[in-house]
């Protein structure tokens, strides 16, 4: 089956779908049919995407924790102590390494080895493994929508297995969970891949059930531009959208600079809704989520609660649907789960204090918004024209000659050309565009905002800027100056 830009037959999906089943036992558990009366039957209270509607048109941002651990007893304490402890708005269940590798014969060692230590060996909840009468216990155990987080560049069993249990949303896509995440899958093959995932959600909506889809917004999390994440997220809409999915959450993770983190929301989301127009999709329920920093955090308890805040702060003020957010034990490692609860109290606290209030399009954020998008349609465009006016296969294309480029992704399939540094204001600028489609006017503009951050520090713009700024925030600081500074 090549690739192509198009929504699958049902005779396609289906008979791919026979060889995905059998990929594990608990495979054959699953039942469309039986799935679809399932989700019909569960309240609407459990449902991710009607959740996120009601957040957006009620202008409220909701909090959700990541976790996820190998037993279901333990996940289900785990995940009731995050509702009623840390009070979260969603949940999650984060799958383990072993699964996103499918390596299930690994995961079914680490679930007996847990159960004979009585705590998680897995750093994550074995979905595969567990099954749908696993997963659904869980379902049934909690009173709010449940979220597959995983990191999976095949995660079409899965899918199939939690999706068949009751979970209402799924993150990852054919490029999200790849560039930033493995080292040596192609590109086509998880767009192949994920284009399955995506026609299983448009097949439940086609039958009345909506489901959630949510591209992975931060990448690989150190210093990505706007426009690379933006376009990337655009992307996935579109690529999900063609396979019939109607309820999208596009992903932006924080760069730090408030004036670009509210400008980078807003923009993506304005220009998802045009791309989605331009390309005839119709009845989209688009909304967004901010990833709170995804880089180095401090190991000071009270400096990552205000690293926290901050996250909470910008979510808030960019009017994103949903905060993912993280613990004060970010720089040791797996939070506990009373850490895990603190960091969403701390957040919550913020949201309410928040509560109604938006930055506003000040000449400023609307300055960064409009370069923002240019950029993206510029990549976009010449994504489109590799293609021959087919996003799928403009977008393998696209990573091959670096018109799009991830920074600091382990891919072979990435360039890795393109380089970024903070400003003398904090915002991520293009220190090296590599391929990227951008016309000169734009990179000079970037090369000057460069220059005043090198004038006022005293040095040349490199590649230590760079550097600096990768370790600036775990030191207590946004950007990487130098000691004299």
């Amino acid at each position: 089956m090549n690739l192509k830009f198009k929504k699958w037959t049902d005779e396609e999906f289906f008979k791919i779908r026979e060889e995905v089943l059998k990929q594990w036992p608990t495979g054959a558990d699953v039942n469309l049919e039986e799935a679809v009366a399932y989700h019909k039957a569960l309240p609407e209270h459990k449902n991710f995407a009607k959740k996120l509607i009601d957040a957006k048109v009620k202008n409220i941002t909701l909090a959700q924790p990541r976790a996820g651990v190998a037993l279901i007893e333990q996940h289900i304490e785990l995940l009731n102590f995050l509702d009623k402890e840390g009070g979260a708005d969603l949940l999650p269940s984060t799958i383990d390494s072993y699964t996103r590798q499918n390596k299930y014969e690994n995961c079914e060692k680490g679930i007996e080895e847990s159960k004979k230590a009585g705590r998680s060996l897995l750093n994550g909840f074995p979905g595969v493994n567990h099954g749908v009468k696993g997963c659904r216990e869980v379902v049934e155990a909690v009173n709010l929508p449940l979220q597959l987080r995983h990191g999976t560049p095949d995660a079409r069993l899965l899918s199939e297995i939690m999706l068949a249990a009751g979970y209402t949303s799924n993150e990852g896509g054919g490029i999200s969970y790849n560039i930033p995440y493995a080292k040596s899958v192609s590109l086509e093959q998880t767009i192949r891949d994920w284009q399955y995932c995506d026609r299983l959600v448009g097949w439940y909506e086609e039958q009345g059930v909506s489901i959630n889809r949510e591209p992975f917004g931060p990448l690989t999390g150190t210093l990505v531009p706007p426009s690379i994440s933006n376009a990337v997220q655009i992307i996935e809409c579109l690529l999900a959208a063609e396979q019939g999915v109607k309820n999208i959450t596009l992903g932006y993770g924080q760069c730090g600079n408030l004036v670009q983190d509210v400008a980078a929301v807003r923009s993506m989301m304005e220009q998802a809704e045009e791309y989605c127009k331009e390309f005839g999709y119709e009845n989209m329920q688009l909304t967004s989520v901010f990833h709170q920093w995804m880089g180095g955090f401090p190991e000071d308890e009270a400096k990552a609660f205000g690293v926290i805040s901050n996250g909470a702060s910008a979510a808030a003020l960019a009017g994103a649907t949903k905060v993912i957010v993280k613990t004060p034990h970010e720089a040791i490692g797996v939070p506990t789960k009373e850490a895990n609860a603190m960091g969403i109290r701390a957040t919550k606290m913020v949201l309410n204090l928040l509560r109604g209030q938006n930055l506003p399009n000040s000449e400023e954020v609307q300055f960064e918004k409009d370069m923002i998008k240019r950029e993206v349609k510029q990549i976009i465009d010449k994504v489109l024209e590799l293609g021959k006016g087919d996003l799928a296969v403009g977008t393998v294309k696209a990573f091959e000659q670096g018109v799009l480029d991830i920074p600091f992704a382990p891919s072979k399939y990435n360039a890795g050309k393109m380089l970024p540094a903070r400003d003398n204001n904090g915002m991520i600028r293009y220190l090296n565009a590599g391929n990227l489609p951008l016309s000169e006017d734009i990179k000079a503009f970037h090369t000057a905002k460069l220059q005043e951050r090198a004038d006022f520090e005293g040095r040349e713009i490199s590649f230590q800027m760079t550097v600096d700024d990768i370790f600036a925030v775990g030191k207590g600081t946004l950007i990487g100056r130098p000691a004299t500074k």
